[in-house]
C-alpha cells in the first residue's frame, strides 16, 4: 500500500489501524504479510498519535493560564 496516509482524519486512521490489527490476528498469515501489515500499522499509529498531540495542544493553548504571580 503506496498510497500517503497522512491527510487522513484521526477517524479513518484509527478504523485503518483497527482493521491492520484484526488482520494481525489470523494465525495462518504468512510472515512477510504479517510484517507489511506491522509496517502499515506503526505508520497508521504514528498518524493517530500525530493527531491527537495537536488536538492536545490546540486544548491546551485554549485552556486559561493557571500561573499565579
Amino acid at each position: 500500500m503506496a498510497t500517503d496516509k497522512s491527510n487522513l482524519s484521526y477517524e479513518q486512521a484509527k478504523a485503518s489501524l483497527d482493521e491492520v490489527v484484526a488482520k494481525l490476528e489470523d494465525k495462518d498469515l504468512p510472515l512477510d504479510d504479517m510484517v507489511a501489515l506491522w509496517e502499515q500499522g506503526e505508520k497508521l499509529a504514528a498518524i493517530c498519535e500525530s493527531k491527537l498531540s495537536s488536538a492536545r495542544a490546540r486544548l491546551e493553548a485554549l485552556r486559561p493560564s493557571t500561573e499565579e504571580d
